[in-house]
């Protein structure tokens, strides 16, 4: 019997149906990541090392991680490696603004990773500034000052760290877009990982004299319940959405996968109050100023979108690779 079109039409939309709800699980599994870097007692060097660690050991069994890594050539192996050096040093700051702050202060400093990388990403990519990306800049600026006026004057350096988090994060990003269509994400992914592992367990010395708020002995084996916890956030909130987001993003549209992502502040705000209580430690002042750059960074893709309307499936939906590396951060345009 011959599929009608309706059953096709039909089964299109149970296949963006389910991916809508994969991509928002994905961006929910990604917000707990802030808060299981708060109840993570090891500091952030130590925290962040045992994390790479844990994604490289599972991809190191994977025959296609190493397959794609035969098929690489030694520029574009070095070039995966810098940027996964970049995404150490961005986890390092990101659960850094963590430990010295909270789960919402570092959130919402990661929203900021859309300004920045309007500035950067012309150049990196070699294509004009766009106005919009410039307004955005200028619009988030009031919601700045409002969260810095809103946390304790403990938190600021938490805040400035943050801050430094959503600035690598539009570095590495910048750069991994322009090599999207390279390698096998999962093969990305390991690379960089490993890379990123390599480089702290080089630098520990250097980052314990420059950062000592983030100093930890690396190979110190975590105590039993940290060690639970770094493997639910290694695989559960690492690895798992990276899969998931995989085979959401064949069938949603750059516009869709934006806004979902957007959502990651919110939700990890959102589990920072219901599970820590952090809306005790911080004022009216900060959320109202989470409330105007969330609202900059949801504007941002209702632009984009008023001058061109990308299909699902189309050149739009990519980036895999930074799935594996920056949770939701700037997977799309």
């Amino acid at each position: 019997m011959r599929a009608q079109p309706g059953d096709n039409a039909a089964m299109s939309m149970s296949d963006r149906t389910r991916a809508q709800l994969q991509i928002h699980f994905c961006v929910l599994l990604w917000g707990f990541t802030a808060i299981l870097g708060k109840l993570i007692a090891l500091p952030a060097l130590p925290l962040v090392w045992w994390r790479m660690l844990l994604v490289v050991a599972v991809l190191a069994l994977l025959p296609r991680v190493w397959r794609g890594l035969r098929a690489l050539t030694p520029r574009l192996a070095l070039a995966y490696a810098g940027i996964g050096v970049l995404v150490a040093l961005h986890w390092l700051t990101f659960y850094g603004a963590i430990k010295l702050a909270n789960a919402s202060v570092a959130a919402t400093c990661i929203a900021l990773a859309p300004v920045f990388t309007a500035a950067i990403e012309p150049w990196a990519a070699q294509r004009p500034f766009r106005l919009r990306e410039l307004a955005l800049g200028a619009a988030v600026l009031p919601g700045v000052a409002l969260v810095v006026g809103g946390v304790p004057d403990g938190m600021r350096l938490g805040v400035a760290v943050g801050a430094l988090s959503a600035l690598l994060v539009a570095i590495f990003g910048s750069f991994n877009k322009r090599l999207v269509e390279h390698a096998d994400p999962l093969t990305v992914t390991a690379l960089e990982l490993g890379a990123g592992t390599v480089a702290l367990t080089a630098l520990a010395p250097l980052l314990a004299l420059l950062l000592p708020a983030f100093d930890g002995e690396l190979l110190a084996l975590p105590g039993p319940r940290d060690g639970v916890l770094l493997l639910v956030l290694a695989l559960g909130c690492t690895l798992l959405p990276f899969a998931l987001s995989l085979v959401a993003l064949r069938h949603l549209s750059a516009y869709t996968v934006q806004l979902a992502t957007n959502l990651e502040p919110v939700y990890a705000i959102v589990l920072a109050a219901l599970l820590l209580g952090e809306q005790r430690e911080l004022t009216p002042l900060f959320y109202l100023g989470v409330a105007v750059i969330l609202g900059a960074v949801f504007l941002d893709p209702l632009l984009a979108r008023r001058g061109r309307r990308p299909a699902a499936g189309d050149s739009e939906v990519q980036h895999p690779e930074v799935l594996g590396t920056s949770e939701a951060k700037h997977l799309v345009d």
